[in-house]
């Protein structure tokens, strides 16, 4: 993968609260000291974390839910606003 992208994470994550969370979540661990689960030499922690969503070896915890998410587009919104 020569590049990782928000769009090949969210495909994983059920938008884009949970892949911030997530990836901060874990970009902390390897700043710890966590061992990399992606072959990623010379990324920082950031992209290692992006890297290792998209390749599903890192995901959101088993019983995590989102509630009270509506999911119709709100019209009220800026364009550049709406997803």
């Amino acid at each position: 993968m020569a590049r990782v992208t928000v769009e090949d994470c969210l495909i994983h994550c059920p938008n884009r609260f949970a892949l911030v969370h997530l990836a901060a979540k874990r970009t902390k661990q390897l700043m710890k000291g966590s061992r990399p689960q992606v072959d990623a030499p010379n990324n920082k922690p950031a992209v290692i974390a992006l890297r290792e969503i998209a390749e599903r070896t890192v995901r959101l915890p088993e019983g995590w839910q989102i509630l009270d998410v509506d999911e119709t587009p709100d019209e009220n919104l800026p364009a550049d606003q709406r997803e």
